[in-house]
């Protein structure tokens, strides 16, 4: 099938397929559920996608580059340190909104997909982890193991907080400032240099 018809049709079943995978479980979800999810014949799925996992990796593959773009638009915008901070957190939030079946799939099914897939996942979530640290002006003198850490840290704070209030019965707006403050006070300090140690 050509790229665009491809694509065209990726993006019309997308959000069945992402419900499905992301209720069900990669794992559960067998071809033939997924042919017909996406209005194919069994037989003819694999003219589409070689596989499930190239399936998956698509999704994958749009939740780090509407990440990435989020990112890049608030790069744009002019503002202070804790401003963009801010934006950050909120950007993160409404993606949760938004993409709630991406951050799910993303977290519970990447390792499902092949070594070459999962290469090009880690490739991606690198670039979003350095982009972060980027963004927030990090000076802070670490090795390279400590500064990929920072990054992955921050990333997890963002992306995992959301689930954190998910049993609680706050509104959207309490709900959203209290992440916003616990996060943020959470990025600050792991990015404050720290302090001499006081000699015992």
């Amino acid at each position: 099938m050509p790229m665009p018809e491809r694509c065209s049709r990726f993006a019309e079943y997308r959000d069945k397929v992402l419900e499905l995978f992301a209720s069900k479980g990669f794992g559960q979800v067998g071809m033939r559920e997924l042919a017909t999810c996406l209005g194919l014949s069994p037989g003819s799925l694999y003219h589409h996608y070689p596989s499930k996992q190239h399936l998956l990796l698509d999704l994958i593959e749009e939740f780090y580059e509407e990440l990435l773009a989020a990112l890049g638009r608030i790069d744009h915008k002019a503002g202070a340190k804790r401003d963009k901070l801010h934006n950050l957190i909120r950007a993160h939030l409404n993606l949760h909104h938004e993409m709630p079946w991406h951050f799910r799939l993303v977290e519970r099914d990447s390792g499902c997909l092949n070594d070459e897939q999962q290469a090009r996942v880690r490739q991606l979530r690198e670039q979003y982890e350095g982009t972060l640290l980027q963004m927030l002006g990090s000076r802070l003198r670490l090795s390279e193991p400590a500064r990929l850490a920072t990054g992955h840290a921050i990333a997890n704070l963002l992306n995992s907080a959301p689930c954190w209030l998910a049993q609680h019965a706050l509104d959207e707006q309490a709900r959203d400032d209290l992440l916003e403050n616990l996060i943020g006070g959470a990025i600050e300090r792991l990015l404050r240099p720290a302090l001499p140690r006081a000699a015992a």
